[in-house]
């Protein structure tokens, strides 16, 4: 099969031109698109349209990696890992949270159950899903929510460090309950739930109903926290024995030594 010849660069005077207006997308297709165009001999209005959704969907897929960067998501778990068949969640409670509509409502969502239950794939499949479409989103656990809070407080930012928390149409807070949490994780709950409220989404995921956060939390913050967050929320709850167990057991945990 014969190679194709490569397609004649650009004249440096356009190029100079595309590096100027800073359209690196436009000018990377460029030389295929419009030899592709001389070739089938396009409309003149197709190539200007070929090569700016070139450059949009190279801008969109450019934004999307920023914003995964960014959200600091922990394991790279997405809907293609995810096993529908064995969640205890009803299929047609994860389709719908599939499909984001909560989150352009505002809506928050609390998912709890035992410890290995599917709790923080879910999550962080939804988020991964909320970047595709161009959210942004910010994951936390309740630990490194509270430093980061506590880091703000030490040189009195706290203010504008929630206002950037919350830019985030998603906010999750993953594992509350694993551990006692003080007067300062607590206030940091609050602080962003609080700041949140009715204005974006945030989902936790918790081996506790969120009904039971006064029992590791000061029960004023927690009456108040749970209050904001259940307010306009899904509730859903997994239950069974722990998915990593059950792989372990049966020797799928790890590849086999030789």
């Amino acid at each position: 099969m014969t190679a194709q010849p490569a397609p004649p660069p650009l004249p440096e005077e356009l190029t100079a031109l595309l590096r100027r207006m800073r359209l690196p997308y436009l000018r990377g297709a460029a030389p295929d698109v419009l030899a592709t165009a001389r070739a089938q001999r396009w409309d003149p209005a197709e190539v200007l349209r070929v090569l700016l959704a070139e450059e949009v969907a190279g801008r969109d897929d450019a934004t999307r990696r920023q914003h995964r960067r960014a959200a600091g998501l922990p394991a790279g778990k997405t809907f293609k890992s995810w096993r529908e068949a064995d969640s205890s969640i009803p299929t047609p409670t994860q389709h719908a949270l599939a499909t984001l509509e909560w989150i352009g409502r505002h809506e928050n969502l609390a998912v709890t159950g035992p410890s290995g239950t599917g709790k923080t794939h879910l999550v962080e499949a939804l988020a991964h899903a909320a970047i595709d479409a161009g959210r942004r989103v910010a994951w936390f656990t309740l630990e490194s929510l509270t430093a980061a809070v506590g880091r703000a407080g030490a040189d009195g930012s706290v203010a504008p460090t929630i206002t950037k928390i919350t830019r985030a149409d998603l906010i999750v807070v993953d594992d509350i309950g694993m551990l006692p949490a003080g007067q300062a994780a607590a206030e940091a709950l609050y602080r962003v739930i609080d700041a949140a409220y009715e204005r974006r989404s945030v989902a936790v995921t918790s081996n506790l109903h969120p009904s039971g956060f006064d029992t590791i939390m000061p029960k004023t913050l927690a009456t108040a926290t749970v209050d904001r967050l259940l307010h306009h929320a899904h509730i859903v709850l997994t239950e069974g024995t722990s998915l990593r167990l059950a792989e372990a057991t049966a020797g799928k945990g790890v590849v086999p030594l030789t």
